[in-house]
């Protein structure tokens, strides 16, 4: 059955193939074109440096009118990220737009890692760590970097 969402889930997953952005991955899951699997590498110079980060992104037929809902399936320390793994970001929720494609959302969460809204935290112990000990910060993503090269 083709939809218009799973026609332009089709699309975006050609473009990822095609012209893939740096540190990032992402294709369907066992022939399911509504569930995608994904993988971010921590960006290069950062304490995520190194880092493997899997997410599952989750798409409904509304895609992409609406958002994908997008989880870590790896541990993070972030404050920007639950600790069931979803995200707090902008264009996954109030600034979503239909001209996002999925290159742009795990392009986006690449450079929140490095970026983080403190101002609207999801963990708010990674948030006060972030703003007042960076190098404890640093030293907390530097473990969860050692970890996702042996998680499953």
């Amino acid at each position: 059955m083709s939809t218009p969402a799973r026609k332009r889930l089709m699309r975006d997953f050609k473009r990822l193939q095609q012209d893939p952005p740096a540190g990032i991955s992402g294709a369907p899951q066992d022939n399911n074109i509504m569930l995608w699997n994904a993988v971010i590498f921590g960006p290069d110079d950062t304490p995520w440096d190194g880092g493997t980060f899997k997410l599952t992104l989750q798409f409904t037929e509304d895609y992409p009118n609406k958002p994908p809902t997008v989880r870590f399936v790896s541990r993070m320390f972030h404050p920007n990220i639950y600790a069931d793994g979803s995200i707090c970001l902008d264009i996954l929720q109030n600034q979503w737009s239909p001209i996002y494609d999925v290159a742009a959302i795990l392009t986006s969460i690449q450079s929140l890692l490095c970026d983080p809204n403190a101002s609207s935290p999801a963990n708010s112990e990674a948030a006060r760590m972030f703003s007042e000990n960076k190098r404890e910060y640093n030293r907390r993503v530097r473990e969860i970097v050692e970890q996702s090269w042996t998680a499953d």
